[in-house]
């Protein structure tokens, strides 16, 4: 019977295979290569998938890197775009961090823009070709990533260590000959001290005269004010709704304005605030006798020459020894014969007051707690006000250069919290007095020099020369002794309240500089332990707040051992050096290295700024890392570190 069923003619690439699976002689080899295809588009697929990954990561770092460089280097205006320089760095950063024909990537392109809230954002892309897949008829991926920057601060508090003395009424550019000599001979100037809303003052500091040096246009303080300001704006810029970020002022020259702050903290802290007998030592005079200074003759009365004289009845006005009238003098009665007249006269002798200097202790209760107080051992009797500037009166480590960081004395400790002999005192010119001895040399004649001396000394009546007076309108407007702005504790201050702080009358240039002093107080302001600790207390439920000091300066430590001062004077107080005033500038140096390492101890970050001037290698060491010790030497130059600095705080970060 045959088969009359129809066959369908079959493909020929069905044919080959079905022969090929019929037939199993040498069709292995056929198999496998057929197979392949599938396995290489397979393959090709897992390549260039990763490829895409690859390029994609890197893509996406690159643009990470160049929205960081432009908010960096993005100036914080109100203006809406990128400024030119800012866009140029972040294209440049992101050029940097991807090269051209990698992976075999092309045509990248890279937008930076500037957002509503101050953040560079960024969008980039990149053209992938197929590699495996491009066999197999794939076309070519394009990529777009996009990315953005901030700057976020964290919960900051920022102390500012300010130099405030008579150099920096010099322009940023001056040099240190030139600038010595115009602070030296430049008019100085008065201004009544101004009230605050945000600092502690004593009672008596408003509308007390303060003298400062006449500033030059454009002078380093002035550039100072705008760069302090300058700063707030770049932090204000980065600022969160919820962060917290606080202002401290610490302007310093030979001493600091504290007196108010500790006393708002409590009032035993500051020598008077145990009630009245409450004293304090100070280099001063007292009376120890009188002399007559000149006589009158008042009346001629007819006696013989043997009983002028004889029951006479002296009287002196006023009655006690030792007692003067409010201008200084007294007067006692007197009766003699004159030899040229032949007649016996009445007279009466004008006496003064003998002054013996030494160290005295003087009641100081009412000086630090009222407005003002009659001034002791003056004449005519004048008032003295307590403007908040203090001293330190332990002398336990005095003569030494080494010091330890975790067992500092009383006078470098931040944490220190004072009672008994320790407690500050307040600093009282007005009260106190140089101690000098006559040297005669002969030089074309003779000729007279005044040296200081630890030995007591006496004087009839005032004597300039040798016992020169630290109140006098001469010691205080040629810096001799300065007594500056109040210090600002931590607050959460506006920009008003920051840039009302450093252009006030008060924040002026006058004075020695003592770098020790400002870091010293500056540490204490910070201090979580010590008299100003509620003031750092940890908030409940945030985190310990980063600290940062900007320590700015415009020369080297320039101490002098007859300046009164923190220290009190040195020359016959002995409290840093002990006698040793030769290599006084070495003690401080030591004592304000100190206090840095006890800064970097605590975790304290650092930068100080050296303006007109290189940063010494005190200022370098002091810094928290090498590139935190900044210099410049022009105003605008300030302006730019201080904003650098802001940035550094504030912390670049990818928020997208």
């Amino acid at each position: 019977m045959n088969d009359t069923t129809a066959r369908t003619k079959e493909p020929p690439r069905a044919a080959l295979l079905t022969r090929l699976s019929r037939d199993r002689r040498g069709n292995t080899l056929a198999m496998m290569a057929i197979s392949m295809i599938p396995l290489t588009a397979l393959g090709g697929s897992a390549v260039d998938t990763a490829r895409i990954y690859v390029v994609k990561t890197r893509l996406q770092q690159a643009c990470d890197a160049g929205v960081l460089a432009g908010r960096k280097f993005m100036v914080d205006s109100s203006n809406n775009t990128l400024d030119a320089n800012a866009t140029l760095q972040a294209r440049n950063f992101f050029n940097n961090n991807i090269a051209q024909g990698w992976m075999r990537a092309s045509d990248y392109t890279f937008v930076p823009v500037r957002t509503a809230q101050n953040r560079v954002a960024g969008t980039a892309t990149a053209r992938v070709p197929m590699t495996v897949m491009k066999m197999f008829g794939a076309a070519d991926v394009t990529l777009t990533t996009t990315c953005e920057a901030r700057l976020d601060i964290a919960d900051t508090d920022v102390m500012f260590v300010l130099d405030t003395t008579g150099s920096m009424a010099c322009l940023p550019g001056d040099d240190d000959d030139s600038c010595s000599n115009y602070a030296g001979t430049a008019t100085k100037i008065t201004y009544s001290r101004p009230a605050t809303s945000t600092a502690n003052v004593t009672p008596g500091y408003v509308g007390t005269t303060g003298y400062s040096v006449a500033e030059r246009s454009g002078s380093r303080i002035a550039a100072l004010r705008t760069a302090v300001v300058d700063f707030f704006d770049t932090m204000a810029a980065a600022k969160q709704p919820t962060t917290r970020v606080r202002y401290a002022f610490v302007p310093y020259t030979s001493t600091v304005n504290v007196g108010a702050s500790v006393r708002a903290m409590g009032t035993s802290y500051i020598v008077g605030g145990n009630g009245a007998g409450d004293t304090a030592d100070y280099q001063s005079r007292t009376i120890t006798g009188e002399y007559e200074a000149s006589r009158t003759v008042t009346t001629t009365v007819n006696r013989a020459q043997s009983a002028c004289g004889t029951n006479f009845n002296s009287v002196r006005d006023p009655a006690n020894e030792r007692t003067f009238k409010s201008d200084g003098t007294a007067t006692r009665t007197g009766q003699e014969w004159n030899n040229s007249t032949k007649r016996c006269q009445n007279f009466n002798r004008n006496l003064a007051p003998v002054w013996t200097y030494n160290r005295y202790p003087v009641d100081v209760s009412g000086y630090v707690s009222n407005a003002a107080v009659t001034t002791p051992n003056r004449f005519p009797l004048s008032t003295s006000a307590w403007l908040g500037c203090i001293e330190e009166p332990d002398s336990s480590n005095s003569g030494s250069k080494s010091y330890s960081t975790t067992n500092p004395p009383p006078n470098l400790d931040p944490n220190l919290i004072p009672s008994g002999a320790l407690r500050w005192q307040p600093m009282w010119p007005e009260v106190e007095y140089q101690r000098r001895y006559a040297y005669w040399y002969y030089y074309y004649g003779w000729q007279v020099a005044y040296y200081p001396t630890s030995d007591q000394i006496t004087t009839n009546g005032e004597d300039t020369n040798l016992g020169p007076w630290m109140g006098s309108v001469g010691m205080q407007n040629s810096g001799n002794v300065s007594c500056g702005k109040p210090v600002q504790r931590l607050s959460e201050l506006n920009r008003d309240q920051v840039r009302s702080y450093v252009n006030a009358a008060d924040f002026a240039p006058l004075g020695g500089t003592y770098h020790d002093t400002g870091m010293l107080w500056a540490m204490r302001l910070l201090s979580r332990t010590g008299v100003f600790a509620s003031d750092n207390a940890v908030q409940s439920g945030r985190g310990a707040p980063k600290r940062v000091i900007v320590f700015l300066t415009d020369g080297a430590m320039s101490p002098n051992d007859t300046l009164y001062g923190l220290y009190g004077m040195e020359a016959w107080d002995r409290r840093i050096a002990n006698g040793d005033t030769g290599d006084l500038k070495a003690y401080h140096n030591a004592r304000f290295l100190a206090l840095c390492q006890q800064a970097a101890a605590a975790n304290i970050d650092v930068w100080t700024v050296a303006l007109g001037t290189d940063s010494t290698d005190e200022l370098t060491q002091c810094a928290s890392t090498p590139d935190q010790a900044l210099a410049t030497e022009s105003g605008s130059g300030l302006s730019d570190t201080f904003r650098k600095i802001a940035k550094a705080v504030a912390m670049l970060r990818i928020s997208k």
